[in-house]
């Protein structure tokens, strides 16, 4: 039963099922919101809300028609502030990374790639499709796109970090504008993450600068959400 106190009654269910969804193992199943609502002695829209804000912070995951889980744990976290390449992110998380390219081309630029790359007399780009792994498992799907000129006579594919390969050839990437995008099931990307129908992904649409601000890489990685969680850190400026 919930102790009465001077916060709002959803507040309190949420931080009872804090505490128990603390002893429960990853993808376990919840009680019915019924049984659950009858053990806690609150309504059952006052049990939707707290299980809707749980949801949003990740701890579970509801599905319809089927019941209430508790989500896995993140494996990796990094700050969004922080620039770093996804093996660096890895690796800074003990875990050891992993590549498994699955195709690469060299594609005519659209008038979108020369706008991107400020480059108007760009003719061609080079794309190539990998999926990341940490410790094996599948956790990230990038696919990035660089002027094929700046490849030279050089294989992208003699490294696994494309920063790494940029900075070696005197490109260092000193800055990304990011647009971060959550969305459900993608039929492809999804399947390749081996992630199920009820697990989010996280879309990170990034351009990279190198030390001229020059665009010199656009990158769309797709995030299990189940496995990484990004946080930010903000500043309040005094006038």
């Amino acid at each position: 039963m919930i102790k009465t106190d001077y916060r709002p009654l959803y507040l309190q269910v949420i931080d009872r099922l804090r505490q128990d969804i603390e002893t429960y193992d990853e993808g376990k199943q919840l009680p019915s919101e019924f049984e659950l609502a009858k053990q806690l002695g609150v309504s059952r829209a006052t049990l939707r809300e707290a299980l809707r804000l749980l949801e949003d912070e990740g701890l579970v995951v509801r599905r319809h028609g089927v019941g209430t889980f508790v989500n896995a744990k993140p494996m990796l976290t990094a700050g969004i502030e922080e620039l770093s390449s996804v093996t660096d992110m890895i690796r800074k998380a003990n875990m050891e990374p992993g590549t498994i390219f699955l195709s690469d081309s060299v594609l005519e630029a659209t008038e979108e790639d020369q706008e991107l790359f400020g480059l108007s007399n760009l003719e061609q780009v080079f794309q190539i499709e990998r999926l990341r792994t940490a410790d094996d498992v599948p956790v990230v799907y990038c696919l990035d796109r660089v002027p094929y000129d700046l490849l030279s006579n050089h294989s992208v594919l003699e490294t696994k970090s494309l920063f790494q390969f940029l900075t070696d050839i005197g490109k260092t990437i000193t800055h990304a504008v990011t647009y971060i995008e959550p969305i459900g099931f993608h039929e492809k990307v999804s399947e390749l993450l081996e992630s199920d129908a009820g697990s989010a992904l996280l879309l990170l649409n990034q351009t990279h600068y190198d030390q001229n601000d020059q665009p010199i890489l656009y990158s769309q990685n797709y995030f299990r959400a189940d496995k990484f969680k990004f946080h930010v850190l903000r500043k309040r400026y005094m006038s």
